[in-house]
């Protein structure tokens, strides 16, 4: 790019640099960086041209001060980096781009209520105008209705608090057409490895196992809880090959599904021949495992989006618009099959050797 003779050298361009590249006050590139109606057309291209020429970029704290809006949404999320949150987050920031909105994230590497106060303490520095919250342990909102927000915000979790705006997925019907699919292949032993406590979507998934199990008139085995991850899938999946005294497990998530039949074939066991799993989540690698997973789809895109939506209506005090919990979806693949016509085996794999 060749080099201006008005380009500053050795520090950023500024407001009164674009002004003296395009002739015009300073006053007049505030105006057209806040789009005002009295600009002319002409001296709007000019200084949109000098801005271009000198590769200037307003800075978002000083434009801040002076309009009393950040343009920043606030993200606390508890899980970032897992599937289902950091696509939820890149959704987010695609659709807060959209409308001219920057994204702010605050992870929560420490889920304690100091940790949590501290990372919602430093969204609010950013002086965001609302705040998005992907962490769906009871202890955050517990923290969030202590402090004073004094911003709109919205949940991807149904927590049934009446002082912010909640856009779920429905988990209960999904965790309950999970188990009736069991059900219809004719498992009457029916394992569930649960989220961890304190969870709400691990809480919720167990409910709907839990009632469709009580719908079919089935013995409960008690749910293990678990920790979202493969490894402890796996785990749970040697505990369980110990003791076949069932026929088919719903995992609570994909990952402990995968880890579960790791370990059920590293003890020699069939998947689906000789026991069935089904997953919830449908993460992209649920379809390449072997065999390919049954699991319940959400689409974590289309949350994102419409929490964006939701969030800007309130922030830009529109009406609300009406908030509809998104019912996931059976994903039938290989994992899953009928039961056999032998009863569960009560005797150990070892013993039975």
């Amino acid at each position: 790019m060749a080099v201006n003779p008005e380009t500053p050298k050795g520090r950023a361009p500024s407001i009164r640099d674009v002004a003296r590249l395009a002739e015009v006050s300073h006053q007049t590139v505030s105006r057209v960086l806040n789009d005002h109606p009295s600009i002319r057309p002409e001296t709007k291209e000019r200084v949109l041209q000098a801005m271009e020429t000198l590769q200037y970029r307003p800075n978002r704290a000083a434009r801040a001060l002076v309009t009393s809006r950040s343009h920043t949404i606030g993200v606390l999320a508890s899980t970032g980096t897992a599937y289902g949150p950091a696509t939820s987050i890149a959704a987010i920031e695609d659709a807060a781009r959209e409308h001219g909105y920057y994204v702010n994230t605050a992870n929560l590497a420490d889920a304690s209520p100091a940790g949590i106060a501290d990372a919602l303490e430093h969204l609010m520095l950013q002086a965001i105008e609302g705040l998005v919250v992907i962490a769906p342990q009871v202890r955050v909102f517990e923290v969030l209705a202590a402090s004073p927000i004094g911003v709109p915000f919205v949940s991807l979790q149904s927590t049934g608090r009446s002082d912010h705006l909640a856009l779920s997925v429905d988990q209960v019907t999904g965790a309950r057409r999970a188990t009736q699919h069991l059900v219809s292949l004719g498992h009457r032993e029916i394992v569930h490895i649960a989220g961890p406590q304190d969870w709400i979507e691990a809480e919720a998934r167990m409910r709907g196992f839990l009632d469709a199990i009580d719908d079919a008139d089935l013995s409960l085995h008690p749910p293990i809880l678990g920790d979202w991850s493969a490894d402890f899938g796996y785990f749970a999946g040697r505990e369980l090959a110990r003791h076949l005294d069932f026929t088919a497990v719903f995992a609570a998530n994909d990952q402990m599904a995968i880890g579960l039949m790791h370990a059920f074939r590293d003890a020699g066991l069939d998947v689906p021949g000789d026991l069935s799993v089904v997953g919830f989540d449908d993460i992209p690698v649920a379809r390449h495992v072997w065999p390919p997973l049954t699991t319940v789809y959400q689409d974590f895109r289309e949350i994102g989006r419409r929490a964006v939506a939701l969030l800007l209506n309130q922030v830009h005090g529109r009406e609300v618009l009406e908030v509809e919990e998104i019912v996931p979806r059976l994903v039938i693949r290989g994992s899953s099959a009928e039961a056999s016509a032998r009863r569960p085996r009560y005797a150990s794999v070892t013993d039975s050797a």
